[in-house]
């Protein structure tokens, strides 16, 4: 009986194309068609792992850990100066979806620096500003800036203590004028002291004191009408 032989079954040698173009794994450089180039891991044909992406239209530099096609992980993120070409640092800490999301520092163009959380791109959650004029900000935030509590310290000595809402003063707090040996506690309104009391505060060793001493306030008891105060706040925002 005559043995009939059956033609192998193959795929298509497009399959077989395909499958070889899928990236996984670790690759060498590749190149987009806007001539962006990655270096690094690869899953299913998306950048995941570890690796480097390198903007064509703005230098930028990003080294770190993706995941599924977004930066997601522990990263850096440079750009090159204009005029020196040299590469500058402007963010270093983790990300979350393509955002910086979690603990990182960023390093502003005028020297401003911002170490903190972050979430969703913004300033959120506890961090500390160091702005360029020498004041240092420290407190929590919220949507990019300063909200809830949080020590603002100027360059001369001079401090903040309280509460913040939409990066201005409002709330219970106190402001202690080192220079003149002063201290102010009362509330604020949107940057703005609505009331409160002002008193001596460590002026016989204040650099700029005033040349007399506060009288006592004329109250039996201050710190009582400043509970009130703070709480006919309270009660007119909540």
């Amino acid at each position: 009986m005559p043995v009939i032989k059956y033609p192998r079954i193959r795929d298509p040698l497009f399959y077989e194309w395909d499958r070889k173009a899928q990236k996984c794994g670790l690759r060498h450089t590749v190149y987009a068609v806007n001539g962006d180039q990655y270096t690094g891991e690869w899953l299913d044909n998306l950048k995941h792992g570890k690796g480097t992406q390198i903007w064509k239209s703005t230098g930028a530099i990003y080294s770190g850990d993706w995941k599924f096609g977004k930066r997601d992980g522990y990263g850096s993120y440079s750009v090159p100066d204009p005029v020196t070409k040299e590469y500058r640092k402007v963010y270093t800490g983790w990300w979350e979806n393509n955002r910086r999301g979690g603990r990182g520092a960023f390093f502003y163009p005028n020297g401003e620096r911002y170490e903190g959380e972050w979430s969703n791109g913004l300033r959120s959650g506890w961090g500390k500003m160091c702005y360029k004029d020498g004041s240092i900000f420290e407190g929590e935030w919220l949507m990019d800036q300063p909200n809830g509590q949080g020590v603002l310290q100027l360059p001369n000595g001079n401090r903040y203590e309280g509460g913040w809402k939409d990066g201005k003063k409002h709330g219970p707090g106190k402001y202690f004028y080192s220079d003149k040996g002063q201290l102010l506690e009362g509330v604020w309104v949107a940057d703005i002291p609505k009331c409160g009391a002002l008193v001596d505060f460590g002026r016989d060793d204040a650099p700029a004191a005033t040349e007399f001493p506060l009288p006592e306030i004329g109250l039996h008891n201050p710190a009582g009408v400043l509970g009130e105060a703070r709480a006919m706040f309270d009660d007119s925002h909540n």
